[in-house]
């Protein structure tokens, strides 16, 4: 396989052009397209859809993408072992995470990544849209909700159970819920997309149906309103270890169950070959939550 093919086939998916493909690699239009058609034949595949004004992935170049990636990463990393001005992860690592998390516990590491790997650039992408990463082009998505079933790849980066927590203040307006059942009487803060919270009982999925007078789709809103005093929250513990330690938030442990456990994950689309760039990240994110735990 003609490896130059493969990448002009990336630099395609980047312009979703072959016009804007063959401005960028300094060759004409029909290059592009003999060249393209000469992957394809390769392959016994059409990847892209042309049209007179733009070109798409096909669903055999959506399941190619990453595999071309990959051979594209893999010459770019062997070149690298003889190339003494080459150190440390290189090129653009493409993370996308959940906006709460990714603020509290990527961000602050993105100065030290860059700093250690000179010729590394970042683009984080923070939202609560699970997004396709294939087809959008990311390297690693960070996801700590339940996995659904998928061809990607997941790595456990850390444990992250659930906290049911309360400010001091309101505990002591409310009172303490002991049993599961006692959030019927208080004013639940939940995220708008989680109208259950599950527990544990007796080894078996509790879920409970939770009401209050306030939801939201961002995590960050429904901590904010919890530490105000106005209701109870359940979050992932990495959402608020820090207020837990200041004591500005108080994690309430009930008699008859107990939160669910989740996991931090990264979602790859492919490990046959994995970056340094992402296998870097990974390592960092993964340190950098063992220390704080």
């Amino acid at each position: 396989m003609n490896l130059q093919d493969v990448s002009l086939f990336l630099v395609i998916t980047e312009t979703h052009s072959l016009t804007q493909a063959a401005k960028r690699q300094g060759i004409s239009a029909m290059a592009v397209s003999r060249r393209l058609a000469s992957l394809e034949h390769e392959l016994g595949t059409r990847l892209l859809q042309r049209t007179t004004r733009s070109v798409s992935l096909t669903q055999e170049g959506m399941e190619f993408l990453p595999y071309a990636r990959a051979l594209i990463e893999a010459e770019t990393g062997a070149r690298a072992l003889f190339s003494p001005s080459m150190q440390g992860a290189t090129g653009l690592l493409r993370i996308t995470a959940p906006s709460g998390f990714g603020r509290r516990n990527i961000l602050p590491l993105v100065s030290e990544l860059l700093a250690e790997n000179p010729k590394l650039s970042i683009d984080l992408q923070l939202s609560e849209d699970v997004i396709d990463i294939v087809g959008k082009g990311f390297d690693v998505a960070i996801r700590i909700a339940p996995l659904k079933d998928s061809t990607l790849i997941a790595r456990k980066i850390a444990d992250n159970p659930r906290v049911v927590c309360a400010s001091p203040d309101y505990l002591k307006a409310e009172g303490v819920p002991y049993i599961v059942e006692d959030l019927m009487q208080h004013n639940c803060l939940r995220l708008s997309s989680v109208p259950q919270w599950v527990f544990k009982r007796d080894g078996e999925d509790l879920r409970v149906n939770v009401e209050g007078r306030f939801s939201s789709d961002n995590v960050e809103g429904v901590r904010e309103l919890c530490l105000q005093g106005l209701g109870i929250a359940q979050l992932t513990r990495w959402d608020v270890m820090k207020e837990l330690r200041k004591g500005t938030l108080v994690e309430i442990n009930f008699s008859d169950a107990s939160p669910q456990d989740l996991a931090v994950w990264a979602l790859l689309p492919t490990t046959r070959y994995l970056p340094l760039r992402v296998s870097t990240f990974m390592e960092k994110l993964k340190s950098s939550l063992a220390s704080l735990n």
